[in-house]
């Protein structure tokens, strides 16, 4: 495969400055091209070459160091990822993810970065009841009223002098994380595909580790909509297609409603208005012309028969178009969902930021 650099817009070339190692850049680049290693070891001479990868780099080590770590591997058309390869791409989306997280100011509240209960502790306490947990109880305040309510240090503890703490809790949640992959995540001068896949990188790490008794599935939608596998989200790329937001949720309910959790839930990635449908006959029906009102009925449908079923959308669009922006406010005054307008460069922010916080219920 050629590449014309002519085509890649100046985000490209910014990025790859901001990036101060050879696996960032690699990452990087893995992540654009869609998880093929060979053009990225490509590019990379090519980049090394213009001036854009310091030539102090030696770019066969580097290969080397990624073959003998066993991030990648020969295979009969060059070189593929292994499993611990794109598991090491979801780990640096992660880590990526999450260090915009804490600079932006979001990191206020819980962040998960160590695993272990489901329950955490709050600074507030009541009185004991029969049923709570010893491990909740406040030792130190519970001394403090026997002393005051016995007047000595005999540590004669009653149940009405004990104190637990509140407790956050979470119960585990089966959700649909929804990825538009329609032309239009590449047009307009702005790559919005490549952050699309870091955040359900992210995404999928963060479930992974620390809520592992959570649920993920992982559906596309152009023209139309298919589920795939976790260890395929690196060489996921866009295609000639249209935008078929009510297959997408379509298909996101079925898989949800196999799911044995209480607690569903969809959340949506996409930039633009849909502009298909499937009608009941498996004809499909577009037009890329503003908003049909067809399709649109027909995808708030879908959006309506998710409420029904308990299913909240988190729609997350990726501009900030009013045209689109009143579609997106009715899909989810119908569905009684969540809605955000952000930019490619904080989406990791609001995907992470609304999975934390509102999946911990008190």
């Amino acid at each position: 495969m050629k590449f014309i650099y002519s085509k890649w817009d100046d985000a490209l070339f910014k990025a790859l400055k901001g990036l101060s190692d050879l696996m960032s850049i690699y990452n990087f680049l893995l992540m654009r091209l869609n998880g093929n290693v060979g053009d990225v070891l490509k590019m990379m001479d090519d980049l090394q070459k213009e001036g854009y990868i310091s030539a102090e780099h030696d770019l066969e080590e580097f290969k080397k160091q990624l073959e003998e770590n066993k991030l990648i591997k020969k295979t009969k058309k060059g070189f593929g990822l292994t499993p611990k390869g794109e598991r090491n791409l979801r780990i640096d989306a992660f880590e990526q993810v999450f260090q915009k997280l804490k600079s932006s100011g979001r990191g206020q509240h819980p962040l998960p970065y160590e695993g272990g209960s489901s329950e955490e502790l709050l600074p507030e306490r009541r009185p004991y009841t029969f049923g709570d947990s010893y491990k909740y109880i406040d030792y130190t305040a519970s001394i403090f009223n026997s002393i005051t309510r016995s007047g000595d240090l005999s540590l004669n503890l009653s149940e009405q002098d004990l104190e637990v703490y509140e407790a956050e809790r979470t119960t585990s949640c089966a959700t649909v994380l929804m990825i538009d992959v329609s032309h239009s995540m590449i047009l307009y001068g702005e790559d919005r595909i490549t952050p699309a896949k870091q955040v359900a990188m992210a995404f999928t790490q963060l479930i992974l580790t620390k809520y592992p008794k959570d649920d993920l599935s992982i559906v596309l939608f152009g023209d139309n909509a298919r589920q795939i596998a976790i260890k395929d989200l690196a060489y996921v790329g866009v295609g000639p297609f249209h935008t078929n937001t009510q297959e997408g949720l379509r298909k996101a309910r079925q898989i949800l409603m196999t799911k044995k959790h209480v607690n569903k839930q969809i959340f949506m990635i996409t930039d633009g208005k849909p502009s298909m449908i499937t009608r009941p006959n498996g004809q499909l029906y577009r037009n890329p012309v503003g908003l049909d009102p067809i399709i649109v009925n027909r995808t708030l449908d879908e959006a309506v028969y998710c409420r029904k079923k308990k299913i909240p959308i988190t729609t997350f669009m990726v501009t900030d178009d009013p045209y689109l922006r009143r579609f997106v406010e009715r899909l989810t005054e119908l569905n009684k969902g969540r809605a955000y307008f952000s930019s490619v460069d904080n989406l990791g922010e609001f995907v992470i930021w609304d999975f934390v916080s509102h999946r911990k219920k008190r």
